[in-house]
Parts: structure tokens; C-alpha cells; sequence
């Protein structure tokens, strides 16, 4: 595997693991998985699940890709604005990899980028965006990044779990233009990644689609509209 491979296998995992109004819709439990395709590799899967302990919400995700594997767990509240906690996590390539751990004053100034990506989901839908937004945020080690955001039109999503009305929001990196990803948002359920696209110098290079989601308890794998 040659370090171009390697660049973009990591990029790709990290991505995926990566990145609210007051009218934005409440928290719901869910536990979804995808499948995931990068250029030149087979799919693999993803699994994510939100859960409720007491006041406090739970996000963790897990990928493997080839080689590569990434884990990232997050606690926060969520009222009309996100309130990070604690993050943990974990990477792997070729056996070799290193645990991270944010919490206290860190979190205090910045969410972890897994309560970023819930954030991210309410914004869509509360957020007047359809120039451009900027979302700050903590990457794994707790270095500062920022993101631009913008939404797209609304459209209905045919996928494995179901079909689903999709939230579209263009996800670009002002010092990285090349780069782009589009996540689309189940609009009712924060938090909930219902597919997204990452493309670099307008080609795309890996994409996420959602296979099976149990919410609130409820298995909607085979529910023919998927809500």
C-alpha cells in the first residue's frame, strides 16, 4: 500500500468519524449501520449509535477499513446548545495506532468533533445556511478546525434501510477548497447520517450509505418509507 493509499484510506476513516437552534427536533436513541466504499478498497461497515444515559447523550462510532480502524465515543447535553463532556478515541493502521482523550477546559471552549456532527445535523435543519456557515470544533488530538457549511435542497433518498426525506449540507475546509463532502441528515432525527459524499478535485472517492437503523427501539430495516 503505497502512502498516497494509506493518506487517503486514514483521511477517509477520520472523516467519517469526524465533524443547534432552538427549534431544532429533540434527541432520539438510534443505532444505524453503512456501508462504506472508498476508491480502490472492498466496503466495510460502519456503526453508529446514539443513546440517552440520564441527562447526558452518547455517540459512538466504529469503522474499519482494510488496514485502518477508528473508534470515537462522545458524551454531551444537548438543550438548545450542544455541551460537550467527555471524548475518547481510538486508530489503528497495520496494528499500530495511538488512544486520545479530551474533557474539561478543552471541551469547554470547543465541541469534540462528534458532538460537532450532531450539532452539524441540527444547524441543517435550524439554520438559515444556503450561502455559507462556519462550524468550529476539537479534532482527536484537540487541535482547533473549522468547517464551512452550506445547505442544499431537500431530496428523498432511496436506500438499503429505507427511503427517507434527506437534509443536504455541502461540507467544505476554507484551507483545503479541493475537498468537499456532502452529508445528508435525517431532518427529524439529529444526529442521524443518512448518506454522505466525500470528493477531492472534483472526483468522488468515497461514500456512505445507510444499510440498517433501529430507532427508538424500533427496527426500521424493512419499513418501506423508513420513518
Amino acid at each position: 500500500m503505497s502512502p498516497l493509499q494509506r493518506r487517503c484510506a486514514t483521511l477517509a476513516l477520520l472523516l467519517l468519524l469526524a465533524a443547534g437552534s432552538a427549534l431544532a427536533a429533540q434527541p432520539r436513541a438510534f443505532d444505524a449501520r453503512y456501508r462504506l466504499e472508498v476508491a480502490g478498497w472492498p466496503s466495510t461497515s460502519v456503526q453508529h449509535r446514539l443513546s440517552h444515559d440520564g441527562g447526558h447523550w452518547q455517540s459512538d462510532m466504529r469503522a474499519s477499513i482494510a488496514v485502518a480502524r477508528g473508534h470515537e465515543r462522545s458524551r454531551f447535553i444537548a438543550d438548545e446548545t450542544i455541551r460537550a463532556l467527555h471524548y475518547a478515541s481510538s486508530y489503528r493502521l497495520l496494528g499500530i495506532g495511538k488512544n486520545y482523550e479530551l474533557e474539561g477546559e478543552a471541551l469547554a471552549r470547543l465541541p469534540d468533533r462528534q458532538s460537532a456532527l450532531f450539532d452539524l445535523s441540527r444547524r441543517a435543519v435550524g439554520d438559515d445556511c444556503e450561502a455559507s456557515c462556519r462550524l468550529r470544533y476539537l479534532d482527536h488530538r484537540g487541535r482547533e478546525e473549522q468547517i464551512d457549511y452550506r445547505r442544499l435542497e431537500r431530496s428523498m433518498l432511496e436506500l438499503p434501510a429505507g427511503r427517507f426525506e434527506a437534509i443536504r449540507v455541502e461540507v467544505t475546509e476554507p484551507d483545503a477548497p479541493e475537498r468537499r463532502m456532502v452529508f445528508s441528515f435525517h431532518p427529524d432525527v439529529p444526529g442521524l447520517l443518512l448518506a454522505m459524499e466525500y470528493h477531492r478535485n472534483d472526483e468522488q472517492r468515497s461514500q456512505l450509505t445507510l444499510t440498517h437503523l433501529t430507532l427508538d427501539g424500533t427496527d426500521l430495516a424493512s419499513s418501506p418509507k423508513g420513518n
